[in-house]
């Protein structure tokens, strides 16, 4: 353990310089450097033209895709990369430039559109890269950044890796989201997930306000982790794109797409090894969940599948966090022998800024951050009797921006996490047994939750073999990060299992130290150009085969012991174990019989593990036939004629306006409100006197859950008293006191009373909806 720290005797570091120049550098002479442009670039634009595509079969607008397409390369491309490679010091290849670019982008897209918005402009918002570009056109020293000189080339291998990776990840979110969500609901029962009306209620809010309040209750803050909704507001806003269709369409496979470049381009820079990082992309968005449930609800939650669209904040907190862990491992320490260039002192910069966009995009991610520095300090102290300099500024600047987010984001709200350790595994042990029978559940859902979540992440236990647990600093920063991750999850808990965000912002690092320890693997096997192409063959195979068996077994049947649940993931485990121990004990026969096989089991073994994953995307995705708009996750109903009343006030109101409705609950079970009802303030995109308040920071995680009653008993008096008692009086004071302009009546609520019509203009209805606005 010593030379944990010490980084000390790297058994595979020959080996690994010569991958790096043959991968990276060996082929600049006649290969990549040499091919036409239309080859170079062909990757890249068959990546762009299965995302087109998939936007176009689901119904989104040409002209839609076209304007998105410029915002996102001259209001994001364009200024981050100009500041990316201002701050970097030597260009690596174009890829990373353009990768890297666009985070910087969407960092200072975030400070653009608060300043236009605080300035009552946001109207004025695609005016924003002009502070940029402005600077780096009539500045001398900054006119160089224009030119792309001195980029390596990028191996082909490599870059049709990747752009496979983005195309299958389009495909999944074809089957599962886009095919599945119209832009705006067509008939009376249209089905959506919970959370979508509520987060682009936030998006709506976020195309006016600064910061954002609550949207369903007028003037309440908002103390939430809501940058993504700001970049999803920036982008309606200066595309000129409907914010539905940001929302619905362009935003989700975008980010997504950004985020598989950008795990590919970290990892690449963090490891020093190109395939490396392509590794850690595929890791990331094609393997999915080990214990497949044939698209039910997985056990512990999940990284990638679902949460991209069920919660698309955490995939903008991705494209933040994967180039902070590259800045970040920088500062820590580079990997010996890489070919990369570093970054310089803009490393620190860099660190910056994504930490600082990083405490609104997701409240998950700086604690991570901060315990993977914090247990690179540690590891540094203990083994090595030092702390770097460097790792406790780094910390330092993580602090700082963790007590920014808990005092000024979140104002010290909880938001429901409290102190509950293994609260996301206790419901599968179940209580009143034998404590020896305990303590085996406890032991058996610990494993399958390991298997379940952290399996792709197998490559880490084999990096630290191949060293010797002597990890380099970064590696060390890598591991901090992918344990601290999981840790939290298990020691915390929340009400609506929020807790799991804690792993996924872990898995970023995870990831990379996996595709490391498997490409050292690979490269201690001395693969030759044919043995790779057969352990690519054979993974895709297994692949294929995993998918088929788990498509034709049948779904599990509901049963009623708490560990049921588990004991399919389990025996599936154990079969495969069973069928990796035959193949092991066979092993010196095939050896025998193929001598190209002696000394490469271990790359066999891990790549069948690291790809044991492979169906779950696909079962998601297949599952969204059966269990359309979020699986077995709630869904609620959003008809057509509620969203045009609601479209109709968009269309008609100021920003400004705050809007009535006497639609407060999802639903009533035995006289208590359900307070999810959120699809006022999304689709109208203004604030509501009060909505659904379930989700308002004050209320979560209090007793009742949804069901906790408003806490202003008077405003909910005056509110409900517009539909079903009004006065002018009362219409006055909701005018003039809380700035209400229009109402928004759902009669199959309960119908309006006769005399609002006497006391307000009806301006829209439809069979079911009445839409009046305040004289």
């Amino acid at each position: 353990m010593t030379a944990l720290a010490t980084g000390g005797g790297d058994p595979a570091g020959p080996r690994r310089d010569a991958t790096v120049d043959r991968a990276a550098g060996g082929a600049a002479g006649s290969g990549p450097a040499r091919r036409p442009a239309a080859l170079r670039y062909a990757p890249a634009v068959a990546g762009y033209a299965v995302v087109v595509a998939a936007l176009l079969a689901t119904g989104t607008p040409a002209p839609d895709v076209a304007r998105w397409t410029g915002y996102a390369l001259l209001a994001v491309l364009l200024p981050g990369t100009l500041v990316f490679r201002a701050l970097r010091r030597r260009p690596h290849t174009l890829v990373e430039d353009v990768a890297f670019g666009a985070a910087v982008g969407l960092v200072l897209e975030l400070a653009g559109w608060a300043a236009f918005t605080a300035a009552g402009l946001p109207h004025l918002l695609w005016l924003w890269p002009l502070a940029v570009l402005v600077p780096f056109a009539v500045v001398p020293r900054l006119r160089r950044h224009w030119r792309t000189t001195g980029h390596a080339p990028v191996p082909t291998g490599w870059a049709w890796a990747l752009a496979g990776v983005v195309a299958g990840f389009t495909l999944y979110l074809y089957e599962s989201f886009l095919r599945v969500n119209p832009v705006l609901p067509t008939d009376e029962g249209q089905a959506q997930y919970i959370d979508l009306a509520f987060q682009l209620s936030l998006a709506g809010a976020a195309t006016h306000q600064v910061p954002l309040d609550v949207p369903q209750v007028a003037g309440e803050p908002l103390h939430y982790h809501w940058f993504g909704f700001a970049h999803f507001a920036a982008a309606s806003l200066v595309s000129g794109v409907d914010l539905p269709t940001v929302f619905f369409r362009l935003g989700v496979p975008t980010l997504c797409a950004l985020a598989a470049v950008l795990a590919a381009v970290v990892g690449w820079r963090v490891t020093g090894r190109p395939y490396a990082g392509v590794a850690a992309a595929a890791l990331m968005f094609t393997v999915g969940e080990f214990g497949y449930e044939n698209g039910i609800r997985q056990l512990f939650g999940t990284q990638a599948t679902f949460i991209v669209w069920g919660s698309p904040s955490m995939t903008y907190s991705w494209v933040l966090l994967l180039p902070l862990v590259a800045a970040l491992g920088e500062l820590v320490g580079r990997a010996r022998g890489s070919t990369v260039p570093a970054l310089g002192r803009g490393a620190w910069v860099l660190s910056a800024l994504f930490l600082a966009a990083s405490t609104g995009a997701k409240a998950s991610s700086v604690p991570v951050v901060l315990a993977a520095l914090a247990f690179t300090a540690a590891v540094s102290l203990v083994f090595r009797r030092t702390l770097p300099r460097a790792v406790l500024a780094a910390a330092g600047l993580a602090l700082a921006a963790q007590l920014f987010a808990t005092a000024v984001l979140f104002a010290f709200e909880s938001h429901g996490v409290t102190v509950d350790p293994f609260s996301g595994l206790r419901p599968y042990v179940g209580t009143g047994r034998p404590a020896g029978t305990t303590a085996l559940l406890w032991a058996a859902v610990f494993v399958a939750f390991l298997l379940n979540l952290q399996l792709r992440l197998a490559g880490v236990v084999a990096l630290l073999r191949l060293r010797r647990w002597r990890l380099e600093p970064v590696q060390v920063f890598l591991l901090g990060g992918a344990l601290a991750g999981p840790a939290i999850y298990l020691l915390v808990g929340h009400p609506g299992s929020s807790n799991q965000y804690f792993t996924r912002a872990g898995f970023a690092f995870g990831v990379i130290l996996s595709a490391w320890g498997w490409a050292e693997l690979v490269d201690s096997a001395a693969l030759g150009a044919r043995g790779r192409a057969l352990l690519g063959a054979g993974a895709a195979g297994l692949a294929v085969l995993l998918t088929a068996v788990q498509l034709w077994r049948p779904a599990a049947s509901p049963s009623t012991p708490a560990y049921a649940p588990v004991l399919p993931l389990l025996t599936w485990a154990a079969a495969l174990a069973a069928v990796a121990l035959l193949v092991g004990l066979c092993w010196p026969a095939l050896v025998g019989r193929w001598p190209g096989l002696a000394g490469r089991g271990g790359a066999v073994l891990l790549t069948a593990a690291l790809v044991a994953g492979a169906p779950g995307l696909v079962l998601d995705a297949a599952a969204a036939h059966r269990f359309p708009n979020g699986g077995a996750y709630p869904v609620e109903r959003m008809p057509a004629s509620r969203v045009a009343a609601a479209r109709y006030v968009q269309e008609h109101s100021a920003p400004g306006d705050v809007v009535a409705t006497n639609a407060h609950c999802r639903a009533v079970v035995n006289g208590w409100c359900d307070a999810r009802s959120f699809w006022v303030s999304a689709y109208t995109e203004r604030s509501v006197l009060v909505e659904g308040w379930a989700f308002a920071p004050r209320m979560v995680g209090l007793p009742g859950g949804p069901y906790a009653p408003f806490w202003d008993a008077e405003r909910l008096r005056a509110n409900d008293a517009a539909f079903t008692a009004p006065t002018a009086a009362g219409l006055a004071d909701l005018r003039d006191t809380y700035g209400v302009r229009w109402l928004v009546v759902d009669r199959r609520v309960a119908p309006e009373s006769p005399a609002l019509a006497t006391l307000a203009d009806l301006r829209y209805t439809n069979a079911r909806m009445a839409v009046y606005r305040l004289r």
